[in-house]
Parts: C-alpha cells; structure tokens; sequence
C-alpha cells in the first residue's frame, strides 16, 4: 500500500471557536485517535489536499511536533455548502491490531455476459474490509469473465487472503444487466 508523508503542528484550543480561527487561516483541524492519548493538530490544506481528494488508500506517516506514527484516514467532514473541508479524523494503526477500511474495486477482464450484448455495472465501488494493515491491497480486483448476461457477484461469493469482509454478504457488487438490443436477440432465438 501507497504511503503518505503529513507533517501536522499541535492545537493549543479544542472547539469551535478554536476549530474557526485555524480555517480562517487556511489549516485543517485535525484529530489521531487509537493511541495512548488523543491528539488533536491541524494541517495545511495544501498538504492535505492529495490525500484526500483522491480514491486511492494510504498508510500516512504523520508527524506532530516531532512524534511520528503511522495512521489511516478514518473521516473527513465537508461545509454543506462550499464544500470546504472542515475537519479530519485520523485513526493511529499498528502491525498487531486489525482495522477497518473501505478498498475501491476494480474489475477484471472482459464478462461473458457482454459479448453476450449485456451492460457490465460495477455497483459498490469500495468495500468494506477488516485486517491487519499490511496486508491490505491498493485494490480489490475481481475477475468477472465468467459472469453471465443477468448474473451477479455477491459480496459473500467474494474472499481475499487474510482480510474479512464486513459489508452485507448478499450484496451485489458487480452485475451484468440486460439491454433491450440483449432482449431482443433473446426473443428472436
């Protein structure tokens, strides 16, 4: 997994009036939790900005006033209408603790169903997976060549190597639907 480097400075205030005098100047408030203490920091939004506007997960290394852990991003919260960011929540992991992600899908190769003249559909685009961090995949690639016109792939039909699945095993995560033009060809034969 892809890592990445954030170096954050400590707050001296908790709460909202604190939280509104670090955005007016341009840093993100900030909170590590799952260590021995709660720390709470704030960043610049230029240094955050490639972590969050992206699909992609990271191990980020974070530093705070020279203490270094390495940490997940856990949850990022957004103003309802500028759609600033406002505040993120970072989770602190270790080589011996399991974590709870959500790893994007990718799928693999060409289905039978669309030769067959059907629509291949990805339909949850991450998944939610539980293990130890270093064995967390950039992407979870399922391979659907085998996936028939009107078939689906469950998320119980699913398993990874030493990661658990958490989301609702009958949850369709890939479907190859039918078009009218795979309709039509169905009625004449």
């Amino acid at each position: 997994m892809k890592t990445f480097e954030l170096a954050g400075s400590k707050r001296e205030g908790i709460g909202k009036k604190a939280a509104k005098a670090y955005r007016k100047e341009s840093l993100v408030p900030c909170v590590l939790y799952g260590g021995k203490e709660v720390v709470h920091f704030t960043v610049t939004k230029d240094g955050i900005r490639k972590l969050i506007y992206t699909p992609e997960i990271f191990i980020v290394d974070l530093t705070v006033e020279g203490n270094k852990c390495k940490a997940i991003l856990k949850d990022s919260q957004y103003h309802p209408v500028s759609d600033e960011l406002l505040h993120v929540d970072f989770q602190q992991i270790f080589e011996d603790k399991p974590v709870t992600l959500e790893v994007p899908v990718v799928l693999e190769g060409l289905a039978q169903g669309v030769k067959d003249g059907g629509k291949l559909s990805l339909e949850i685009r991450k998944l939610k997976v539980k293990g130890l961090y270093k064995n967390f995949p950039e992407k979870l690639v399922i391979n659907v060549e085998n996936l028939g016109l009107g078939k689906t792939i469950q998320v119980g039909n699913l398993s990874f190597d030493n990661l658990e699945l958490l989301n609702a095993k009958d949850n369709v995560v890939a479907a190859v639907k039918l078009t009218r033009a795979a309709r039509g060809a169905a009625a004449k034969g």
